[in-house]
């Protein structure tokens, strides 16, 4: 026997519909590309999505046909993505940040009919185009004022208000199943060639639903929310669907990722609320620190990406009186897969054990499950000491990569490439990516932890531990320092503090002074570079 409840397909556009109807007056404010603050409503935002639906409609775009953007975090941006999944058609979102080749790759992987693309990103496409045989037309997120010479490109361009003035205020949204595709993300291909992430209708509503939870991202249409994660990553961690759903006011950067420009935008517009990776919250750190600059409408920011170091909550506690949120995920999980809030039992523990609890990635919301279990698969215990893989599943989670017939799942579950520990409480902490754990004489040595641990030192801005070819022991830790602003602490001073928390044998067994560690496109620590460089440094 069914159940006798309305079955409305899901449509993401449904959300924008919602907040258009229930939050009109809600303001989107961007800091814009071409310079300045623009500001439009809900209202005014799900009208110009119609039109451009209807004029994408009116090209030929059709169900299942992918568009690509490459854009920063704008409102034309945000508009690219409502109409494009609204009409049944598949939002590409490509990392700007990538190497060339990369992009050439996934446009033509994913075959781009068209290409939606922010001004600074004209000249980039305008090199790819030759090489890139799917794309039939480029739309630049600009107006006819600000609209660049695209007579040499070798397909034709328009600019996206003049793209969007051909269509018609009313559009009649398809009814799709809620399976349907709607968006594609491609990894970073950190280990070969980037793969596609297929979400779906119903798998992003899902997410959408749930990060909006108190225990997730806490949102309400009181806030303010400021969406420093890019569109291009992960789905922009789902704020760009859970906005509009709760009716918050939404900021959006733009390409203007510096600390003053963000220290600015928050107090001007009272943020509330915010996203992003380590890196734009050091960045805003070091501004105000240097500024003496405050930012007093701010609560709470959500910290992912990479593990946020213990010196970042302690600070943004106790200087600014924000609550840093740790959370994790990946591009395979929508991307939210845990997030760290409290729990009753931490009113009893003082704040150097809580800071212990707040430093682990976090815990799973309601429709993620999860397990760690060893290199035979027998699922280990939840005591916060036994480490393992991490596996995940659930419904906003991949089953399998666009154009692969092969499932990625092992027995219902897919392996992130973590190694991680789960406490009694629920908290899992990520000990190390598979590929980065360094074994060394039989045992393991946590880079991550290291590199967490050196991080608390003034005077160390990023700090990236790598295993080295060693003789005897297999592999041997060596840490690689770039330093801050101030000068670095000496190797002794470094070593002298790690071996407070690390036995002896776990200790690198050389610090290294670098001028620069390389990032990925998506802010990541990126250790095949500095394998190439060091990973002989203890035989040479």
């Amino acid at each position: 026997m069914l159940g006798l409840m309305q079955s409305d397909p899901i449509n993401l556009i449904s959300i924008l519909v919602h907040a258009g109807k229930w939050h009109g007056e809600q303001e989107v404010v961007t800091n814009t590309v071409e310079g300045g603050i623009h500001r439009q409503t809900y209202a005014d935002t799900l009208d110009r999505v119609t039109r451009l639906a209807s004029s994408f409609s009116l090209y030929g775009i059709q169900q299942g046909d992918r568009v690509g953007t490459l854009g920063w975090n704008t409102h034309r941006h945000l508009e690219v993505w409502y109409a494009i999944s609204g009409l049944g058609a598949i939002c590409h979102t490509v990392n700007p940040r990538l190497f060339p080749g990369q992009i050439e790759f996934i446009v033509n992987h994913a075959e781009d009919r068209l290409l939606v693309v922010d001004l600074p990103f004209v000249d980039l496409v305008a090199e790819l185009l030759p090489k890139l045989p799917s794309v039939e037309r480029v739309i630049v997120m600009t107006d006819e004022e600000h609209m660049p010479d695209a007579s040499t490109l070798p397909v034709a361009a328009i600019s996206y208000e003049a793209f969007l003035s051909a269509g018609k205020h009313t559009f009649d949204w398809p009814v799709l199943d809620d399976n349907a595709a709607s968006s594609l993300c491609y990894t970073s291909g950190t280990t070969g060639d980037p793969r596609g992430v297929l979400y779906s209708h119903r798998s992003s509503v899902l997410h959408a639903y749930a990060i909006c939870g108190k225990d997730v991202f806490d949102l309400s249409c009181n806030d303010v929310i400021l969406m420093l994660v890019p569109m291009f990553h992960a789905n922009s961690w789902g704020l760009a669907y859970a906005a509009p759903m709760v009716g918050a006011k939404l900021i959006l950067p733009g390409p203007h990722m510096d600390g003053a420009s963000i220290q600015k935008i928050m107090d001007g517009e009272k943020v509330s609320k915010a996203a992003g990776v380590p890196t734009i919250w050091s960045n805003l750190l070091a501004h105000l620190n240097k500024s003496g600059q405050r930012i007093e409408s701010l609560k709470e920011i959500v910290v992912g990406g990479a593990a946020v170091p213990r010196s970042m909550l302690e600070e943004f506690d106790k200087k600014y009186n924000v609550e840093a949120i740790h959370a994790w995920g990946m591009t395979e999980m929508s991307p939210v897969g845990v997030v760290n809030r409290r729990k009753p039992f931490m009113d009893d523990q003082n704040d150097a054990e809580n800071l212990d609890v707040r430093c682990k990635q976090g815990r799973v919301p309601y429709g993620v499950d999860m397990k760690i279990v060893d290199a035979d698969g027998e699922v280990l215990p939840h005591d916060g000491a036994s480490f393992g893989k991490l596996m995940v599943r659930g419904p906003w989670t991949a089953a399998s990569y666009f154009k692969s017939t092969n499932s990625i799942l092992d027995d219902g579950w897919f392996d992130t490439g973590d190694i991680a520990t789960i406490d009694q409480h629920g908290y899992m902490q990520i000990t190390d990516r598979s590929r980065d754990i360094i074994k060394s004489g039989g045992e393991w040595i946590s880079s991550v932890e290291l590199e967490n641990a050196a991080m608390c030192l003034p005077g160390i801005a990023i700090a990236a531990c790598i295993g080295a070819t060693h003789p005897k022991w297999g592999e041997r830790p060596i840490l690689l320092v770039k330093a801050a602003d101030t000068e670095p602490p000496p190797e002794e001073e470094i070593l002298k503090h790690l071996g407070q928390s690390f036995a002896k044998w776990q200790l690198p067994d050389a610090v290294i002074y670098v001028d620069d560690i390389p990032l990925t496109a998506t802010g990541k620590i990126d250790k095949k570079p500095l394998r190439a460089a060091y990973g002989e440094y203890l035989i040479s």
